[in-house]
């Protein structure tokens, strides 16, 4: 028989209590690290599936036009959904490298004075098309006039907010409205403007609407209708929003659950008002085409043969001499055996010396010549250094002809 005292006793359940704990504590966190790697491999068999299925749009209509006997209605049907699997190919590109700079912490806030129903206005100019196109209604609210709009924020990361939110909106919202719009919030010494983009569409269940803002989740989702996506905008957007000091919630009713169906997304931004005397730069990449451009002397410099045929053909109605370097080094000898040439279009990575030496070495004996970079690497901080280094603007590819032309039009426009 044997004796154990009572303090024996307490320290051998003590033992046996932390051992427990720490067997829950491995097998909580086992079956965390089990869910995680099934939401990344399902994450990245979306991505593959999303990436794969425009390229099989691009390369397969890409072969048909090939075939001698197409008319002229089969052309422009194959050439229509080449574009649109090229943007669909385009945005989840852009997600991608925007998750990634976000996870690395590599993005950066730039405050500057932002006029919201602007941003709002311009948002409602860009969808409309498509919205009406699918028989939805678009409207928009501004919550203040146009001085006391002006607000301290980082402008394109509100645009893409804006963008993201409403494009959700657009590929879930089969019929009804879509509503996009802003109220003042709060007290008058804490106040916000909270954004809405509200729809009339298939909703969310209730145990998803945290899940939607997290990375690797949306690809989870089993969804009957397959809708196509990434599931990273929303976590971009989520992010954004908190960069900017503000939070985002979602109010939604699924379709089966109320008369009232649709989603309201909402966000807030804190309401730092700017200089509401400033002459805001309004987003417009439209061509107006109201008055006439001189004849420009042009020289593109590209090593890449597919970009240089591309931007020659978008420029050929500005231009009057179009001249092509392949090399940083030959741009810069081009430029100093031609002193009239009016615009530089300069490729960033060229070979023998990049675009930001070629367009520093110019301005050394050519001060006034406008020089637009562009650049296929779109990361943050090289807009900052291409105006560092001389350039006047900068655009990234694929470059969209209409932004490209109208930033001709910006410089040379009489």
């Amino acid at each position: 028989m044997f004796k154990i005292s009572t303090g024996e006793i307490v320290a051998v359940y003590d033992d046996v209590t932390e051992r427990e704990r720490a067997h829950v504590a491995l097998k909580e966190a086992l079956e965390k690290a089990q869910e995680s790697d099934r939401l990344k491999s399902a994450f990245l068999a979306n991505m593959s599936h999303e990436i794969r299925t425009p390229m099989n749009g691009i390369l397969g209509f890409a072969d048909l036009l090939k075939k001698p006997d197409l008319t002229s209605d089969q052309q422009k049907k194959y050439i229509g959904i080449i574009e649109k699997s090229g943007a669909r190919m385009l945005n989840i590109i852009n997600n991608i490298v925007d998750i990634s700079k976000i996870e690395a912490g590599l993005m950066e806030v730039t405050m500057k004075d932002t006029n919201i129903n602007e941003q709002i206005e311009y948002t409602y100019t860009f969808f409309k098309p498509e919205v009406e196109a699918k028989g939805v209604r678009l409207t928009i609210k501004t919550g203040l006039p146009d001085k006391a709009a002006i607000i301290q924020t980082d402008r394109e990361k509100v645009y893409a907010i804006l963008t993201n939110l409403v494009k959700n909106a657009i590929k879930y919202t089969r019929e009804g409205s879509i509503e996009l719009g802003y109220d003042v919030v709060g007290s008058r010494q804490a106040s916000e403007l909270q954004f809405y983009v509200k729809d009339t569409g298939i909703g969310i269940p209730e145990d998803r609407q945290s899940a939607i803002f997290e990375r690797f989740i949306q690809a989870d989702i089993d969804d009957r209708m397959a809708y196509q996506g990434a599931g990273l905008g929303l976590a971009i957007t989520k992010a954004y929003v908190e960069m900017l000091g503000g939070k985002i919630w979602v109010e939604s009713c699924p379709e089966g659950k109320a008369a009232s169906l649709g989603s309201c997304f909402y966000f807030t931004l804190p309401y730092k008002t700017g200089t509401a005397s400033e002459n805001m730069h309004k987003q417009d990449t439209s061509s107006s085409g109201s008055t006439e451009v001189k004849k420009l002397k042009i020289l593109i410099a590209e090593d890449e043969e597919v970009s240089q045929i591309l931007i020659d053909n978008y420029i050929k109605t500005f231009g009057k001499e179009i001249l092509t370097a392949k090399t940083g080094l030959e741009a810069v000898e081009i430029c100093r055996a031609n002193p009239d040439i009016d615009l530089i279009l300069m490729d960033i990575r060229m070979p023998h010396m990049d675009g930001y030496q070629a367009t520093k070495q110019i301005r050394e004996f050519n001060p006034e010549v406008i020089i637009i970079a562009q650049t296929a690497y779109s990361l943050m901080g090289d807009r900052e250094k291409s105006i560092d280094a001389g350039c006047n603007d900068y655009i990234t590819k694929p470059i969209n002809k209409m932004v490209l032309q109208a930033l001709i039009r910006k410089y040379f426009e009489n």
